[in-house]
């Protein structure tokens, strides 16, 4: 397993859990991570992130598991489309009904046509994912009021099931990006190459 120059530990606000992500974004991305929560069952996230050099999602890889279940998914960019491959153990949904929580269904998409116009991924809970649209449209640095609307395959965690979502990005200038999803709308502090510093209501970054 390569050696990665770069780790980022970002700490959960909204519940009990943290990020760790170790990376290298010499050229494009590629990263290897792990998220940890206790919402809605406890589970260990992990998951793998390939991005071509102008930061465009090639292929990821991500793995939940918790007590009784395990879910596995990957998403292969295809010259038209995304290949989605997933796989199960167990059964989360019996894990949730016996938290008081409504169940997930399985994982995946039974339409990957539906994500043909994706160049993005989102992973629900990971504070990387962010950066990703941030770096690839330049958002850091640009005028403040630039907006950009992107179309993302968001990958719920920790069910895995894999929705298109549409999402906009609009440069506030100072290292701060609004990031807007339907009706949810977050201003988020980035560090001087895109890594989310401050997520209102999701994660702190700790360390330097």
């Amino acid at each position: 397993m390569p050696t990665m120059p770069k780790s980022l530990f970002w700490s959960r606000l909204d519940t009990t859990g943290c990020e760790h992500t170790l990376l290298d974004d010499a050229r494009g991305l590629t990263a290897r991570g792990q998220v940890q929560a206790v919402d809605p069952v406890p589970y260990t996230c992990r998951y793998t992130l390939t991005t071509t050099p102008e930061w465009a999602t090639v292929r990821l890889e991500v793995e939940v598991e918790g007590s009784g279940w395990a879910r596995g998914v990957r998403l292969e960019r295809q010259p038209d489309r995304w290949r989605v491959v997933t796989s199960e153990q167990g059964d989360l949904d019996v894990a949730l009904r016996a938290a008081g929580r409504p169940p997930v269904g399985l994982p995946g998409t039974d339409d990957p046509g539906r994500l043909a116009d994706a160049v993005d991924v989102d992973l629900g809970a990971s504070a990387l994912f962010n950066t990703l649209p941030v770096r690839r449209l330049g958002l850091r640095d640009a005028a403040p009021g630039t907006e950009r609307r992107i179309e993302v395959a968001w990958v719920q965690v920790p069910s895995l099931l894999v929705l298109p979502a549409t999402q906009t990005y609009t440069a506030l200038g100072a290292g701060r990006v609004r990031f807007a999803s339907g009706d949810f709308t977050a201003d988020l502090d980035v560090d001087p190459d895109g890594f989310v510093r401050h997520y209102p209501g999701l994660v702190d970054r700790v360390g330097r």
